[in-house]
């Protein structure tokens, strides 16, 4: 843009009416237009700089104040009133010595400035004591250091120690004192002979937190280290281990990215850019680390999620690259391993592996959101498979098939295009008629996984029924199990239609019973007892299964001990299970005009069962939760997988609806692993999982269900429910949690107007339901303990106006609410008393307030007016112009000893009244005089 210093002027003369208007960014935006029409390094640019950087500082962007366009050269040139701002901003973001230096600037250029004398003197304070603070921190790191790194130091000694030095690894100071010594080198040294479990790991958490947030820090680390080094110490068949080398890993990809351990941050382009080649060397070497044959099966899972969690286009957007990388492959390849037979190539793997695989091929798939990209990536399976068929062996087709039935249960599209070529099913079922046990399990599992659709589940019916059904009479219990599945399947793919069964009358229940054996025997191994929880989930869609089991205690008990163990490869089969118990599952709204034109054309019409009634539903959910069902849905949690966050948050959203649950869910952690879950996932699973903790907010005491930290980190996910899209009914719950955690304490009601919580609140003011307007007119009345809201309602607008109108509504609480909203505003702003006299029908609303036969109501309104009255005159006189001082004195009147408080207050507005001259007692005298007129009036007329 070209220098034009006529057009940079106008631009800083309405920035200057902006910033005087209270419109910081609009006088952002002016003042930057003033500066790039402005001659570089001129006088006038130091001055549009200077005045940008105090509309920053009014926005409080402390960084913008000191980086952007804003050096030290353009800070000097505009003077000490710059400097100074400056100063303010590197005095919020705590680099108090930098502070200090302009500070003292300031003072040697201006020492005459009095406004500067104040922050110097705090300023020297603070730096002071940050060199005695460090000089105690050296201290204390040399202490640290000598204990815990000396191997022939006492045991309890060195782990206090090196827990220690995970805390003071947290604080800047302390971590730059810590890397200085070469903290790092000696890590590294202790790492490679330590044999204390706890000492290794809390190494490995100091070597975490001093990369946290810091990327040169990071970047010297590794430069020491070397990327190798972190997947040495993920190796490990220790869990607390495994842990934590995944959590540091994480931390040093958000530092380069910009991202928070924090399930709903998002990462900082401009830093992926910049360190795009770090991102993309340890994202590259964890993808070849996946297949690395030597390491444990429990670093294999946590070097899966660690791909999963960043590949996303929500994370870091990786995942094309993956592809580019021919990751998938590698993904294939664990998927193709089978846990329990071993194959001379075989890799170590859990029992949650090809489950981790599986999520984390249809999480990578998730990204393929153009034509191109799916077809590069259903090549690359295709060559996979290929490649495995061009060898004749049995290891070759068992490994294809277990791969298969993985994309099944992944990115499902791909299984099918997969399933759906030339031989692939047909080699299936050939597997599945072999006298082999391994073929037949490997090929029942993937029959299993291919009826996932209504035109699969036919094709299997038409040509692997009868192949199940012999495989059901095989004596191997493995086979036994699959082949049972596969049947459960087959014979629920009706769903909860009453009126469809593929199989014959009772043959569901004979199914279940099958199932329900295989599960509640502790001789069976978890493996079995896993497909048994998979039958179950395909049978209970019928409800009189779900009776019978709901019923059957032991099988029950089984179901939540198999969950408990957090085994990803259960996850499903149980979940599922809970979901169809709870009737939790997604239900199609039917219009009844489209039922009627359905019967009339003759088609399908869905019947529901009658043991799917409310009755029988609430009933279900009790039996589970008392059964202690939370607990089980807590363990599961962990997964990556957010179909299966959603299957969860189901199951407690439903629990939830039944009031004298929710004390349950929340005694057993519930309410923890509902908030990460309402901010990352599916759609439908951040709402169900928001939905949940709105009922739970409603019914109890918010700082027992949300403690410290929750009760702002669920604001979010309850205002995310103030949608259109959202039903009345969880716009309701949602407004009645806030209304509870509005009450709490500022920092919460803080955290709800940063989230952009009043403006959608008002909105449901203005709604013509009852129940939605009452709740939000409560939720402000909260609300108005903090003085940013009243601000709102004390500027130029209308709302107060619309407060005061709502007291002529006929629903007692909504009428309850404003008027204790309007006392509030009333008692601490003299504009809002004005504001209310402007209402065309003011007068209706004062007298329904004071004639209110609600007494609570009747004292609010008593309230309010003498707020309104208090000190000003003018209203006054309008005021007791009109009835208002004859239902004041009735008010005085009563003798109810419950509205002595109304009374009171109704005598304080007359005195006030009388204070001002507008009215006065009548004497004795007169009083005696109007007896005796009224007297003689009255015997004359009897004449």
């Amino acid at each position: 843009m070209g220098v034009n210093n006529e057009e940079a002027e106008t631009y800083k003369n309405k920035g200057n009416e902006a910033f005087k208007s209270e419109n910081y960014e609009e006088a952002v935006s002016l003042y930057t237009k003033a500066i790039n029409l402005s001659e570089k390094d001129s006088r006038d640019r130091a001055t549009f700089l200077k005045n940008r950087a105090a509309a920053y500082l009014k926005l409080k962007e402390y960084k913008k104040v000191i980086n952007t366009h804003y050096r030290a050269r353009a800070a000097a040139r505009a003077g000490p009133k710059a400097l100074f701002r400056r100063a303010q901003a590197l005095e919020s973001e705590e680099r108090f010595e930098e502070a200090y230096r302009d500070a003292k600037t300031i003072f040697t250029v201006d020492p005459a400035n009095k406004a500067i004398q104040p922050v110097l003197s705090r300023l020297h304070a603070i730096v002071q004591e940050r060199v005695r603070r460090n000089a105690q921190t050296s201290n204390k790191v040399e202490q640290m250091f000598k204990l815990a790194f000396e191997i022939s130091e006492e045991k309890d000694k060195r782990q206090k120690a090196m827990t220690n030095l995970v805390v003071l690894a947290k604080e800047t100071a302390a971590a730059d004192v810590m890397v200085k010594n070469g903290v790092v080198q000696k890590i590294q040294q202790l790492l490679k002979v330590e044999k204390n479990p706890d000492i290794y790991i809390n190494a490995i958490r100091v070597i975490g937190q001093l990369c946290k947030r810091n990327v040169e820090r990071t970047l010297s680390i590794i430069k020491v280290v070397g990327i190798p080094w972190f997947l040495e110490i993920i190796d490990s068949d220790i869990e607390e281990r495994v842990n934590a080398a995944q959590y540091c890993l994480q931390v040093i990809l958000n530092t380069f990215s910009g991202m928070d351990t924090k399930k709903d941050t998002k990462p900082d382009k401009q830093l992926c850019e910049k360190y795009k080649s770090e991102i993309d060397t340890l994202l590259t070497c964890l993808t070849y680390s996946i297949t690395n044959r030597v390491i444990s099966g429990m670093a294999r899972d946590a070097i899966m999620e660690l791909i999963m969690r960043n590949c996303h286009y929500s994370a870091i957007n990786w995942a094309e690259r993956f592809v580019e990388i021919r990751g998938l492959q590698r993904l294939l390849e664990v998927c193709s391993e089978l846990e329990e037979y071993k194959y001379e190539s075989a890799m170590n793997i859990t029992p949650s592996s090809a489950t981790i695989a599986a999520a984390c091929l249809a999480r990578i798939y998730e990204n393929m959101y153009y034509d191109e990209a799916r077809e590069r990536f259903n090549n690359q399976v295709d060559e996979f498979v290929k490649d495995k068929l061009l060898s004749p062996d049995l290891e070759s087709k068992v490994r294809v098939t277990v791969a298969i039935t993985s994309l099944l249960r992944g990115p499902l599209d791909v299984g099918n295009y997969v399933i759906s070529k030339e031989g692939i099913m047909e080699m299936i079922l050939v597997m599945a008629q072999t006298e082999d046990i391994l073929q037949q399990k490997v090929a029942c599992e993937c029959l299993i996984a291919a009826a996932s659709k209504k035109d699969k589940a036919r094709a299997i019916i038409n040509k692997g029924v009868e192949i199940l059904k012999k495989l059901y009479t095989s004596k191997n219990d493995a086979v036994r199990v699959r082949a049972l599945v596969g049947l459960c399947k087959i014979g629920s793919f009706g769903g909860d239609d009453a009126s469809i069964r593929p199989f014959a009358d009772g043959s569901t229940k004979k199914l279940a019973e099958a199932c329900r054996k295989f599960l509640v025997n502790p001789a069976k191994e978890k493996d079995m007892r896993k497909w048994a929880a998979e039958g179950l989930s395909y049978l209970t869609l019928d409800a009189d299964v779900k009776e019978k089991l709901v019923e059957d205690k032991a099988a029950i008990q089984s179901l939540i001990e198999l969950a408990k163990t957090g085994d990803q490869s259960c996850l499903y089969g149980v979940v599922t299970t809970l979901v169809n118990l709870c009737n939790a599952y997604e239900k199609q709204e039917v219009m009844p005009e489209m039922l009627e034109l359905a019967k009339f054309a003759k088609h399908h019409i869905p019947g529901q069962h009658e043991l799917d009634d409310p009755d029988f539903v609430n009933k279900r959910l009790t039996v589970l939760c008392k059964a202690g069902v939370t607990t089980a849905l807590v363990a599961l949690s962990k997964t990556e997988s957010h179909n299966s966050k959603e299957l969860i948050a189901r199951v407690f959203n439903a629990i939830c609806s039944l009031q004298e649950l929710r004390g349950i869910v929340v005694q057993q952690g519930g309410a923890k692993i509902l908030i990460p879950m309402s901010l990352e996932g599916t759609q439908n699973g951040k709402k169900q999982a928001a939905q949940a903790l709105a009922r739970i907010g409603i019914t109890i005491n918010p700082e027992v269900a949300f403690p410290g930290q929750r009760n702002l980190e669920v604001v979010r996910p309850l205002i995310a429910l103030l949608h259109p899209d959202c039903t009345a009914l969880e716009n309701f719950e949602a407004l009645m949690a806030l209304c509870n955690l509005a009450g709490m304490n500022e920092t919460t009601r803080n955290r709800i107007l940063k989230e952009g919580g009043l403006s959608k609140i008002e909105q449901y003011m203005f709604e013509e339901h009852v129940m939605l307007q009452r709740a939000a007119t409560q939720c402000i009345c909260n609300l108005l303990q903090s003085e940013e809201v009243i601000k709102t309602y004390d500027a130029n607008n209308d709302k107060c106006k619309f407060l005061y109108l709502l007291c002529q509504e006929e629903d007692m609480d909504t009428v309850m609410a404003a008027a204790g909203a309007l006392c509030i505003l009333t008692s601490v702003s003299k504009s809002c008393c004005r504001k209310l006299l402007d209402c065309q029908a003011w007068l209706e609303s004062l007298r329904v307030l004071l004639a209110n036969p609600n007494k609570e109501i009747q004292y609010r309104g008593t309230y309010m007016l003498y707020n309104i009255i208090s000190g000003d005159k003018d209203i006054a006189v309008r005021i007791f112009e009109t009835d208002v001082m004859e239902i004041l004195m009735a008010l005085t009147k009563l003798e109810d000893p419950e509205v002595k408080k109304t009374v009171e207050l109704a005598q304080k507005c007359l005195d006030a009244a009388e204070s001002m001259g507008l009215i006065r007692k009548p004497d004795e005298n007169f009083v005696l005089e109007a007896l005796k007129e009224n007297e003689q009036e009255v015997e004359k007329s009897e004449d």
